[in-house]
C-alpha cells in the first residue's frame, strides 16, 4: 500500500496570477506553510478539509463545488484530509 500524498500542478501563471490545482489524498496532509500572496480557493470536490492554524486552532473547511473563499497573504496553516475521497481544489494567488 502506498503512502497517501498531496500534490499540486500549476495550471496557469502570468505576471498577475498563479493558478494551482491541489489534490490531497485520504490520510495525506499539506504541511504547515505561510501564504506569500492573497489567494482564493475554489473547491472541485465535495468534502471536509481539516485546517490547523499556526495558533493551533482546528477548523473544518467545508469544500463545496461552486463556492469559493479567500484569505490574505500571511495566512499560515496545515491542511489534512481525514476523509475517504480525494480533496481537490484550485488555488488562485494574486501575485501583485
Amino acid at each position: 500500500m502506498s503512502t497517501p500524498r498531496s500534490y499540486s500542478e500549476v495550471i496557469h501563471e502570468d505576471s498577475k496570477f498563479r493558478v494551482t490545482k491541489w489534490t490531497i489524498e485520504p490520510g495525506a496532509t499539506i504541511e504547515m506553510h505561510t501564504h506569500e500572496y492573497d489567494y482564493v480557493v475554489v473547491p472541485i470536490s465535495n468534502n471536509v478539509m481539516h485546517v490547523t492554524t499556526d495558533a493551533g486552532e482546528l477548523l473544518e473547511a467545508r469544500m463545496e463545488p461552486g463556492t469559493a473563499y479567500g484569505r490574505p497573504a500571511g495566512s499560515a496553516h496545515m491542511n489534512e484530509n481525514r476523509g475517504d475521497t480525494d480533496i481537490v481544489f484550485i488555488e488562485v494567488e494574486n501575485l501583485l
